[in-house]
This record gives structure tokens, sequence and C-alpha cells, in this order.
């Protein structure tokens, strides 16, 4: 079992940037590929950005490329997902997730992972 605990949420202005983080607990964080995904009000869950278990893979989703930072530090087993020059319509729950699988890219459909956080709250004013 490995929990999962989102932070860094808030409210930015346009423009601005926030990092989220999510720490994991549980078994050996190091065998986990982790997604970040995002739902806003009334919309199904979105696939955001992932990276593989050693860290050598990342992936991303069109509208945040080039804006959003995906990194592990499986040392201190916690993610992170560096976001600038965020827009309105990121505003959104975000959820970390957790998948014990290797390969490459790392999975970006809901279903491939495992374990969920409980989300923590983006709100981007424009």
């Amino acid at each position: 079992q490995v929990q999962l605990v989102e932070s860094g949420g808030g409210l930015v202005q346009a423009g601005g940037s926030l990092r989220l983080s999510c720490a994991a607990s549980g078994r050996t964080f190091s065998r986990y590929a982790m997604g970040w995904f995002r739902q806003a009000p009334g919309k199904e869950r979105e696939f955001v950005a992932a990276i593989s278990r050693s860290s050598g893979s990342t992936d991303y989703a069109d509208s945040v490329k080039g804006r959003f930072t995906i990194s592990k530090d499986n040392s201190k087993n916690t993610v992170y997902l560096q976001m600038n020059s965020l827009k309105p319509e990121d505003t959104a729950v975000y959820y970390c997730a957790a998948a014990d699988r290797g390969g490459y890219p790392p999975p970006r459909l809901p279903w491939e992972y495992d374990y969920w956080g409980q989300g923590t709250q983006v709100t981007v004013a424009s």
C-alpha cells in the first residue's frame, strides 16, 4: 500500500507560479512511476504529466508542455510539479498518482495508476 499526500496548492494570479509536492509513504517509492492529473468542475479527470520510476522519461499534456515540469526525488519519496505561466484554465483539483510499473514512456491513463492522493486545489485568477 502507498499513501500519497499532495500539498502546495492555492490561489495565484495568472502568469504566476506554484510548486506542488506529493509525499509518498509505504512501499519503496523508487519502483513507482508517478503522474499528476487534474479535474476541473464539471469535467473529467485529465492527464497533466508523468515521470518514469527512474526519472529517465517524462511526458506532458500538450496544454502544459513548456510551462510545467515534473520531477521525482527518490531520496525524499516526493514528486513535484513546478507550474509556471499559470492560466485561469489551469484551475482544478490536482491529484498525484503512483503506478507500479516500469517502461517508457510513463503511463498517462488514469486506469494505469494504482494509488491516488486526495488532491490539492489550484485556483488561477485572471
